[in-house]
């Protein structure tokens, strides 16, 4: 019987999904060890053991919990990735995780992003440079998600005013992106495996411009333009992303769809959404099971 590993988030659903892809996993033949949270872990003479489980002799570790990641967590997936299949891989998984890394490989690889400048953190005259050019632009932490840590910059004034905050934080760069004139909508849309599996819109919520749930967005529901289907696929080919989800937006000026963000653990349906009509959980869950098996026959 093949075995594999999963860590996955408990919270909005997340307990019922993982018990529905235990139990389809079941049905292959293949047994799923569950909660082994890397932070528990220690390693000795070559055996990560998590929880009793000795990892290198895991087939797969499937690693799907975004809200709890710690260093230590990731310096060990990375450790793992090099003797046992991990789903994402720790390379995709790491480029994703950085905003810069991934926009700068995108951009190479012909996929439009919002544009964007990274310099050095002693460097504040050419950041004041693009604060003239600009008029408007987004300073983004490179590791931050959920829209923690996202400030507009909307005058020479505002950049003065951040300036000592962002010097008190050590930062070894600035990372800024043109702010885009958008209708305050995008589209999250999921693939698993190179294939397609669903979509979903969010707006931002009053006067707030980003569409992130935990920042005051909402979601509803809203079928993607064969565009934006063909650009997700594209972004998750070019980062290697086995199950990513890609967020999306239509720049007004340029009137071009452009690929915001590429998320390496997209969270599925919560209750609440799924009965508002999100209903692609099951295929959701159903390719991952597809691609687990496929990884783990010998």
């Amino acid at each position: 019987m093949r075995r594999i590993g999963i860590w996955m988030y408990q919270n909005g659903g997340g307990d019922l999904i993982e018990k529905k892809i235990v139990d389809r996993l079941k049905e292959r033949g293949i047994e799923a060890v569950t909660g082994l949270n890397l932070r528990q872990a220690y390693v000795e003479n070559g055996t990560t053991i998590c929880n009793g489980t000795k990892m290198e002799e895991l087939d797969l570790f499937f690693s799907y919990n975004a809200g709890e990641q710690t260093q230590y967590q990731m310096f060990l997936y990375e450790a793992l990735d090099r003797v046992v299949p991990c789903i994402n891989n720790f390379r995709s998984f790491a480029l994703t995780e950085d905003k810069f890394q991934t926009a700068h490989l995108l951009r190479n690889n012909g996929v439009p992003t919002a544009d964007f400048r990274l310099c050095h953190r002693d460097d504040s005259a050419r950041l004041r440079q693009f604060m003239r050019e600009w008029k408007q632009m987004v300073y983004k932490p490179t590791d931050g998600w959920g829209g923690v840590g996202l400030t507009k910059i909307d005058s020479q004034e505002t950049l003065d005013m951040l300036m000592p905050f962002l010097n008190q934080m050590d930062l070894r760069f600035f990372y800024v992106e043109k702010f885009i004139d958008y209708d305050n909508t995008d589209y999250r849309v999921d693939i698993v495996d190179g294939e397609y599996i669903g979509c979903y819109g969010r707006k931002a919520g009053g006067s707030d411009w980003r569409t992130n749930v935990t920042s005051g967005g909402s979601v509803f529901l809203r079928e993607p333009e064969d565009a934006v289907v063909e650009l997700a696929l594209k972004a998750a080919k070019v980062t290697g992303l086995e199950i990513a989800g890609v967020d999306i937006i239509y720049d007004r000026s340029k009137e071009e769809y452009i690929v915001l963000e590429v998320n390496g653990i997209p969270a599925f349906a919560i209750p609440e959404q799924e009965k508002i009509g999100l209903d692609f959980n099951d295929k959701k869950i159903d390719k991952i099971v597809d691609l687990i098996d496929r990884k783990t026959k010998k």
